[in-house]
């Protein structure tokens, strides 16, 4: 038996139940489905104990995930981009369409060993995990742990809100504010409060959205889908985006990136701000985009 990952419960403000706290707060997981096996084959303990997913949790609980037959991550050698790296702690550009962890095989954490360099600490974990997630169809920067304490370190940051992550994304439609001026999306989330800040950078004239908007977006709260979800709530859902826009292009992926990370380092304490360019698809898109209007619009005048 290994341990594959350890977590302990700081707060609870609402009761709740072990396969309710797994499935929302423990990133390790990446459906109910998979959340609901583990428990059954006694791969999560709670306080070294196996339970139930029904049981009650309480303060101080001890939620621990481990690999029954003590077998690290099967190598999936797809080569992902390494932003930055050093003993304690990796930041990786995550493809659009691969899934960061869970009970599948083509998933980041798969790809990780065959990506990053062993840690040389003496803490360092089996394995590297990822500690957030990103959803399947967002690309962009996901922050590994290399180390136990860089894992629980970052565990307690993200808790306190010490990591702040910025996103780029294309809109289909106009926000309501103007060009270059930053806003606020207030509008709740499964009955929780939830806001987001954004800067509107660009707009380009589209034939089929009539305009799309490039969008820079700061996440206050960290709600499941919060930008989606909230770029919907005003009426511009992101391009591409299956899942909450009535209609849009297809068989081009969700046009949203995670582009930056600011906190500071784990081990030394040092401020670090990482950040990356923008996919080559967003400009492409918003280059012919403007190009098809000014076309149609050139002829209609001819």
């Amino acid at each position: 038996m290994k341990i594959i990952s350890t977590h302990q419960i700081q707060e609870l403000k609402d009761p709740m139940r072990l396969n309710t706290y797994c499935e929302q707060v423990i990133d390790f997981f990446e459906s109910r489905k998979s959340v609901k096996k583990a428990i059954k084959r006694g791969e999560v303990l709670l306080n070294q104990s196996v339970k139930n997913g029904g049981t009650w949790l309480k303060t101080g609980d001890i939620i621990q995930i481990i690999d029954l037959e003590n077998r690290g991550p099967k190598p999936y050698e797809l080569a992902v981009p390494v932003v930055y790296e050093d003993d304690h702690i990796a930041i990786v550009n995550k493809p659009a369409g691969l899934t960061v962890s869970g009970n599948q095989y083509k998933t980041l954490y798969n790809t990780l060993a065959y990506n990053l360099t062993p840690s040389r600490l003496s803490n360092r974990l089996p394995h590297p995990l990822p500690t957030h997630r990103l959803d399947n169809q967002t690309s962009g920067l996901v922050l590994i742990a290399k180390s136990k304490s860089a894992r629980i370190s970052l565990g307690n940051m993200f808790t306190e809100k010490k990591i702040h992550k910025s996103y780029h994304a294309i809109a289909m439609g106009r926000l309501p504010t103007k060009e270059h001026t930053t806003g606020v999306i207030r509008a709740d989330i499964d009955g929780k409060k939830a806001l987001t800040k954004f800067i509107v950078l660009s707009e380009t004239r589209s034939l089929k959205n009539n305009w799309l908007s490039l969008v820079k977006l700061s996440p206050i709260t960290g709600r499941t889908h919060q930008i989606r979800k909230h770029l919907l709530s005003v009426g511009t859902p992101i391009l591409g985006d299956k899942l909450y826009a009535a209609k849009t292009i297809r068989n081009k992926g969700l046009f949203l990136c995670a582009t930056d990370l600011t906190f500071k380092h784990p081990a030394t304490n040092e401020p670090l701000h990482i950040s990356i360019d923008l996919p080559a698809k967003f400009k492409k898109r918003l280059e012919g985009e403007h190009k098809r209007w000014a076309q149609y619009n050139a002829d209609s005048t001819a």
